[in-house]
Parts: structure tokens; sequence; C-alpha cells
């Protein structure tokens, strides 16, 4: 090879190195920039994988606290500055009977704010929801729930607002906080579907709630409050919800569920509608106060009109028949189980519905007053005599139909006392709530919080 060829394979060599470095270069700067993209990618797709967990956490949170927002109230009479309080023992007071103790509760006065601190959902991605509750104006709530994820949070921002609602108690036929003992020929029967005569029983203080002996049947369900409480039947035709034996208590008694309210009674609204006193040698009675310690016994056959208003303490006895176009109150008190208080009625009842008074300036307003027959809390009530229908709930602090009391019932039993509510005899109850309302007169409405789905937002 002579040397000018030598010369041009040196050139030939050192270009094609040259070339080789500028492509490592280039590839070197490729990768460097693909590893870059990559990270960035990597970094923007857990981003986003934290926002949605975050914007999960917040509609887990809203979930959750519709749910248990829904399952509480408070007293229809609890004051405007005092309802979210009240709120926030209701719900910590659900949340701790329904075995919740992830959840909590606080109240601050000083701001006054509802908080739900940290609930954890995913503790492996720091996954919680916090919410914080605030008034809006005199009926709204504002609830900005928060979802968390690592570092990421979104919130959802809602509002509730408080309506006044029937108390829950008025879902059953008969609703007791003491245990229902039946025996004989008794029948719970809803008129329109069973699910009128579904029973609520508290029991707190008894494991044996409920006790069916003979063939005494309930149409609807059974729900106790009590989760150790036991329910018994004995005999053949003794069932509930169609069934009888187990299978009546394993697919139709349910233990442990939440607490039912039960309507604080207010028997002291009726005193406006009363302007005459008793007088023992009449037999019909219009808008009446009994005084204390009066202890009245109608022996002959009465007719009463508009309120019976009867003042603690007294004992009554209708022997005779009655017929009552109108409203029984006592005024007692509804945490007195004592029975020195006490409407017994022997004789048959002809009831008839407040909206039948006459076209008179004393009934007036009182043919507003629906849905309640009797409302006397701490007075033992005892039903012995036949009647068709009885217009209204029945209120009482002891509750007793024996012999061949029974009848249709437009409304629900409500018992007070903590002692046994007994059934017995041929006592057939005829349970008929439809189109009743939810609030009978006499009780203080519940007041519950309802979600807006309007006032969704993200912010």
């Amino acid at each position: 090879m002579d040397f000018a060829n030598h010369v041009k394979c040196q050139k030939r060599s050192g270009a094609a190195l040259i070339i080789s470095i500028i492509f490592v270069l280039i590839f070197s700067a490729l990768a460097v920039s693909l590893a870059t993209i990559s990270a960035n990618n990597v970094q923007i797709a857990s981003n986003h994988h934290q926002s949605n967990a975050a914007f999960t956490a917040a509609h887990s949170g809203l979930e959750i606290l519709r749910y248990y927002i829904a399952q509480v109230s408070i007293s229809g009479t609890t004051t405007t500055e005092n309802r979210l309080q009240a709120i926030t023992s209701a719900l910590q007071n659900h949340l701790d009977s329904a075995g919740i103790t992830n959840i909590s509760t606080s109240y601050s006065d000083s701001t006054t704010i509802l908080t739900i601190p940290a609930v954890t959902l995913n503790s492996l991605e720091n996954q919680n929801f916090t919410v914080t509750i605030t008034p809006v104006d005199s009926n709204t709530l504002r609830a900005d729930v928060t979802g968390n994820a690592c570092q990421l949070s979104k919130t959802i921002r809602t509002e509730f607002d408080f309506e006044e609602v029937g108390n829950s108690v008025f879902d059953y036929g008969v609703a007791t906080k003491g245990p229902l003992h039946l025996s004989g020929n008794i029948e719970l029967e809803g008129i329109n579907v069973a699910v009128e005569a579904s029973v609520y029983i508290e029991s707190e203080s008894q494991t044996e709630a409920l006790s069916i002996i003979g063939n005494s049947q309930i149409a609807g369900d059974v729900g106790i409050v009590n989760p150790d409480a036991t329910a018994y039947l004995q005999g053949g035709q003794a069932s509930i919800g169609g069934e009888t034996g187990d299978d009546a208590v394993d697919n139709h008694v349910y233990t442990g569920i939440p607490p039912a309210d039960f309507p604080e009674p207010i028997p002291s609204y009726f005193e406006q509608y009363v302007d005459s006193t008793i007088d023992m040698n009449n037999t019909t009675f219009e808008n009446i106060r009994i005084p204390a310690g009066t202890n009245p016994s109608f022996e002959n056959n009465v007719t009463l009109k508009g309120i019976i208003y009867i003042e603690t303490p007294n004992v009554l006895t209708f022997s005779g028949n009655v017929d009552i176009t109108g409203i029984i109150v006592g005024d007692g008190d509804w945490t007195d189980d004592s029975a020195t208080n006490s409407i017994t009625i022997t004789g048959n009842i002809a009831s008839h519905p407040v909206t039948d008074l006459p076209d008179e300036e004393q009934f007036a307003d009182i043919r507003t007053e629906t849905g309640t027959f009797i409302v006397a809390p701490g007075f033992d009530l005892s039903f012995g005599g036949n009647f068709n229908t009885l217009n209204g709930t029945i209120a009482g602090n002891g509750i007793e139909f024996s012999g061949n009391a029974g009848g249709t019932i437009n409304g629900s039993i409500i018992n007070y006392s903590d002692t046994t509510m007994t059934l017995s005899g041929n006592s057939d109850l005829y349970f008929n709530r439809s189109g009743t309302d939810n609030s009978p007169a006499g009780f203080v409405p519940a007041q519950k919080l309802v979600f807006q789905p309007e006032s969704y937002s993200e912010i």
C-alpha cells in the first residue's frame, strides 16, 4: 500500500469514530430524554392515582355521612341554636349503639362546628376522609367532606336541610318499651298489608322480650332492640309472619335493631280547647276537664265530644258504653310507670274521627287535630270491651287488651312503660295505618337532616 492510500484509510477510520461517538451521544440523549419522560409519566400517573384516590375517599365519606345522618333525628322542640349540638349527640349515640368505633363526632360550641376526624379507608395509601359541618342559616347545614390520599386532597361540599318528619315508632302497629305478651286467640293483622301489624320492642332490662302462647298470631315482623333478647312461642298455631315454631323466630324476629324514636307527648297542648269542668250529673260531655283526684266512674252510657282532659292523679272507669268523637288526654309524665293513674274501659266503644265533630265554633280547630284517640302519658290503659274502630293512635304507660276487646285501630299502639304489655283473650286487633298522619296530634314531631343533591359541588 502506498503512502497516499494509507493516509486515506486513516482519515476514513477517524471519521467513522467521530460518527460513532455522535450516534452514542444522540442515543444517550434519547435514553435520558425517554427516562425523564417515563419518570414524569410515572409521576403524573401517581398524581392521577392519588387524586382519584382522594376523590374516591371524599365520595365514600359523603355516602357514609348521608347514611348515618339519615338514621338520626332530634326532637321537634329543639331550638335553632341547639340543633347542631343535638345532631352531634344523636349521631354519636347511634354510632355507639351500632358498634361503630372508627367514626367519632365532636362539637365545638365556640365555633359551632361538628367535625368527624380522619376516618381511615386504606392505611397503605394513607387514604382517609374528614367531615366538617357548619350552619348556613337557621334551617341549613353545610358539610365539607375532604378525602385524602398521600399528599393530595379533594373536598366535596353539600348541604342538608332540617325537615319535620314523623317519629319512627309510628311505622309500627305496636311499639313498646317493655316486653310484649300474647295469650289466647290474639291476632295482630294489617288491614292493607301485613307490615301494618309489625311490632317494635325495646325490652332493654328483660331478655324474654316476646312471648306468644296459644293460637295468637302476629302478621308482620318483630324488631327487638335488646341484642340478647329471646322470643318464645308455645302452641301449634302461635305464629309470626305466617310461620310457626323456629321458622317464625328465625325468619321474622330481628334482635339488636337500632332504637326507634319514641314521640314526646305534649298533653298540655290540648288545654287550649277545654272550656268546662266535668259534671257527673250529665251523660254528654264536650271539651271537659276532669280535675285531679276526681276518680270518676261512668256506669251509664256516655257521649264524649271534643277534648276530654284528665288531670293527675286520677283513676277513671267506663263500665257503660262509650260513644266518643274526640281525643282522651291525660296530663301525666311519660316516664311514670307506677300505674297510679289509669283509664279502664270495660264497656263497648263507638269511636268516630274528630273530623265528624259538629260544625260548631267550639270544635272548629279540634277537627284538624287528627290521628290520635288517646294520648295519656303516665296512665295505665285497659280495654275490655268491644269496638269496631278506634280512630287514632293510643299511647300510655302500660297497655292491656283483654276479653273480647278488639277491632280496627287507625294508628299505632305506643307503650312508654318498661313493664310487660299484655294482650289476652280474643282481642283481635286490625291495624290500618294507610293514609294516617306520621305525626298524630299531641306528639312532638321529629326533625331530621335531609340531603339536598342540587347543592353538590367540588371545591
